[in-house]
């Protein structure tokens, strides 16, 4: 029975993460491209001038948290494990065309998700804690007025929550930390749950207060520990950058301990782990950029670009440009294994452990503190704020649970429903794009009106 069980489940996650999905999300990331004239090519300039222009600047708009605060938290829960192995894995299955249709994913990424920040902000609601809440349950219920496919939504976010946000975060922490200090998985497990305590527990407020720190610190020296590597390097970056290219366009054949692959495993496995990486069209990050003090919603839009613009197009891009200027892509080995070793091979030392355990460990409890708000938020959508505090609690509990077990059910479950969450959020994004350019008309009006 149970074999049955897992049987069917593989194949419903087959057709959830299959060609059907991935035309729908890059489909709709190409539309809202082309609806936006390409406003994430347009405005990227004035995207990194809006973000790193404002850090530290403090806005009176209606919001919880300031712009930065919200798309660090965003970034806290899209720059995970999936940007070390995924995109490694992409590599090994899909070979080297594979980084070139990831990049793809991203750059149409980043105009699916400057839409849905805009939605987000302009169907967001208070509750009566006084948070600002939002995202594609809200965006379904208020712009739609299909309430639900909201429930829908929110119902698919809380159970995804706990597999892909907690319990396979908190289980990369505690096998990294056992793999390389020897640390038990019990050891781990209590202090991830006490670190993850102290800050969740103080709601989005602290949650922000700690990513804003965290995330511009994990992503530096990842980008940095990559760059050494793609410096010293340097006389190998024209031919792998060819390779990338025409290995998109031809598949490549069989090489060392690669098997080979043709051009749809290329675009296959490239699109499918960009997409999870950036999480540009399943809904997720809109829930904690709708926390945002902001004036308008195209400019918070701008932090959902800026979002994937460093999720994939640097990080996850650095890891591939690694794992194939290094050599190591085709010596047999995949997903975090394989990223490991080609900053081993890199990075002279220890340097190279430090960078990817640091990155791992990093990436992963970021993502434990990202994911428990989306999680909340959808719970709270479906019962009420009375439920928030004892929705953490029990996020502690699975935190514990997955640090300490075995979760390759847990781990195709939460893929499964992540990517279900998809299909309402697109149908969200398809039928309320003509609210995101009209948003987006007033903006330029009034930017214009300004001088």
């Amino acid at each position: 029975m149970l074999e049955q069980l897992l049987q069917a489940h593989s194949t419903l996650n087959g057709w959830v993460w299959g060609p059907v999905t991935m035309i729908l999300l890059m489909g709709t990331g190409l539309y809202l491209t082309i609806l936006t004239r390409g406003i994430q090519f347009r405005w990227l300039g004035k995207t990194l001038r809006e973000v790193l222009g404002k850090v530290f600047t403090r806005t009176h708009a209606e919001g919880t948290v300031t712009p930065f605060q919200a798309v660090a938290t965003a970034l806290a829960s899209t720059v995970g494990v999936g940007n070390i192995a995924g995109v490694s894995t992409a590599i090994t299955l899909g070979g080297p065309g594979a980084l070139f249709w990831l990049i793809v994913s991203g750059l149409l990424g980043m105009g699916t998700k400057f839409a849905e920040v805009v939605l987000a902000i302009t169907y967001r609601e208070q509750d009566d804690t006084g948070t600002y809440r939002g995202g594609a349950m809200y965006i379904l219920k208020n712009g739609l007025k299909a309430p639900w496919l909201g429930s829908l939504f929110a119902f698919l976010t809380a159970l995804a929550a706990f597999g892909i946000g907690n319990m396979v975060q908190a289980n990369s922490v505690a096998e990294s930390v056992r793999a390389t200090f020897g640390v038990p998985a019990h050891v781990s497990g209590i202090v991830i749950v006490a670190l993850t305590g102290v800050v969740i527990l103080g709601g989005i407020t602290r949650i922000a207060d700690v990513t804003q720190v965290l995330v511009p610190f994990m992503c530096l020296s990842y980008l940095l520990g990559a760059a050494v590597i793609l410096v010293t390097h340097a006389d190998r970056l024209p031919a792998v950058i060819e390779t990338v290219w025409s290995s998109a366009f031809t598949g490549h054949a069989a090489l060392g301990g690669f098997a080979g692959a043709g051009v749809m495993q290329a675009v296959r496995f490239g699109v499918a782990r960009g997409l999870f990486s950036n999480e540009a069209g399943l809904g997720s990050a809109p829930m904690v950029h709708a926390t945002a003090r902001t004036d308008h919603p195209v400019r918070q839009g701008l932090y959902g670009i800026f979002e994937v613009f460093v999720d994939t197009i640097l990080v996850c891009a650095s890891t591939g440009l690694v794992v194939l200027v290094t050599g190591e892509w085709s010596n047999g080995l995949t997903g975090a294994a394989l990223a490991a070793k080609a900053f081993q091979t890199g990075l002279p030392g220890v340097w190279g452990d430090i960078v990817v355990t640091t990155g791992i460990l990093t990436f992963a409890f970021s993502t434990l503190l990202g994911w428990s708000f989306y999680g909340e938020t959808a719970i709270a959508y479906l019962l009420g704020t009375r439920v928030i505090l004892p929705y953490r609690l029990a996020w502690l509990v699975a935190a514990y649970v997955g640090a300490t077990g075995s979760l390759h059910l847990v781990w195709d479950v939460a893929d499964t429903l992540n990517g279900l969450m998809a299909l309402p959020n697109l149908v969200a994004l398809l039928l309320l794009s003509p609210v995101v350019a009209r948003s987006l008309r007033d903006f330029v009006a009034r930017e214009s009106a300004r001088g």
